[in-house]
């Protein structure tokens, strides 16, 4: 259960004409009224404390009182255009409540906390960089997963809804210490989590870059991991970079795992979740091959990431396929087909020992 950490700060890679004109077909592209740029003008900022009084490596901004309104304004469009489809009649009961800027990761995203003002309730956004990486990675999520995802891209600015859960961190810290109902509950979605990332090659899934959504059933928890970062979407050359259950970060769950279920069990949900994502293609083929078409001339990684990443999936799945791969675009066709093909090979032992 080794660590894994990036090979060295993401290289972020822009969208070309044809993944552009894909935004556009399926109503990603927006004309928006402010850029990423534009939240960059602001004068002054705090660190942003939890409940406990801890820092969360985020700080709220402020702007200039000759910038704030346009700003602000502009900002409850967008919420709009994300939720709405852009009808602006819920302007008059939204407001701004707070502009936090995060100064780690590849994006520095500003997270955005919009609130409605007739009954205190609020809600989040998030205004982040482009990267063409990133947008794979929510098309793929959008497309494989089990939820939908929305966000909007113009220029060099992407919108990304807020997706709500427990932050994966917390989650462990907290939630772990239930019935043992609970804990194969949490173990099974784990598993099924780690299947949907190596499947579609997401990498980087430590617990800081997923949330957990908890649902009370009749007689326990239902769970549902989702990712919330996509920056390390088919990126990073080496294969467990790509199976969250690498993750120091993730080893409580994996020690459930241990604890609660045999290697049967967990072949039993792999087949599963790769079940799911086979129908998932099947019902939206056409727009799964555009995708992938275009990923394949896109450029998201160096040729040194393909060629180390080619070679441990053929050693992993002891298969010739991914030899003739130039891209990360024909990887991870290549995955997706061994998956339909019946072919796709996840080492049971891997995750139980």
């Amino acid at each position: 259960m080794n660590n894994n950490k990036p090979s060295k700060k993401k290289i972020p890679y822009p969208t070309n004409d044809s993944l552009n004109n894909y935004l556009f077909k399926h109503n990603r592209r927006s004309n928006l009224p402010l850029d990423y740029k534009d939240l960059l003008r602001f004068e002054q900022a705090v660190p942003l404390l939890n409940l406990e009084g801890e820092d969360t490596h985020w700080q709220t901004v402020f702007f200039s009182p000759s910038d704030i309104d346009e700003i602000y304004d502009s900002l409850k469009k967008i919420y709009a255009l994300l939720k709405t489809d852009g009808d602006t009649k819920v302007h008059d009961h939204l407001e701004v409540a707070r502009v936090d800027h995060c100064l780690y990761g590849n994006s520095k995203p500003f997270r955005i906390r919009i609130i409605n003002k007739l009954n205190d309730n609020y809600d989040h956004y998030y205004v982040k960089r482009t990267d063409a990486s990133r947008i794979f990675g929510l098309e793929l999520e959008h497309l494989l997963s089990p939820d939908f995802i929305q966000y909007l891209v113009d220029g060099e600015t992407l919108i990304e809804e807020h997706v709500a859960g427990l932050p994966g961190d917390d989650f462990i810290g907290r939630e772990l210490n239930t019935s043992e109902f609970n804990q194969i509950r949490i173990a099974k979605e784990f598993v099924k989590f780690n299947e949907r990332c190596f499947v579609r090659l997401l990498g980087d899934m430590r617990s800081y870059n997923y949330v957990v959504d908890i649902t009370p059933d009749i007689e326990g928890n239902q769970y549902r991991f989702r990712a919330i970062d996509f920056d390390q979407q088919s990126y990073e050359g080496k294969k467990r970079f790509y199976l969250p259950q690498y993750f120091k970060e993730n080893n409580p769950i994996i020690f459930l795992g241990i604890k609660h279920m045999n290697p049967k069990t967990v072949n039993q949900y792999q087949l599963e979740e790769r079940s799911l994502i086979a129908a998932r293609i099947k019902s939206n083929v056409d727009r799964v091959q555009e995708l992938l078409g275009i990923m394949q001339i896109t450029q998201i990684s160096s040729p040194e990431k393909v060629k180390l990443l080619s070679k441990e999936l053929t050693k992993h799945h002891h298969s010739d396929t991914f030899h003739s791969c130039k891209n990360m675009g024909e990887i991870v066709l290549a995955n997706l087909q061994l998956l339909l093909k019946k072919d796709f090979k996840q080492s049971i032992m891997e995750f139980t020992a």
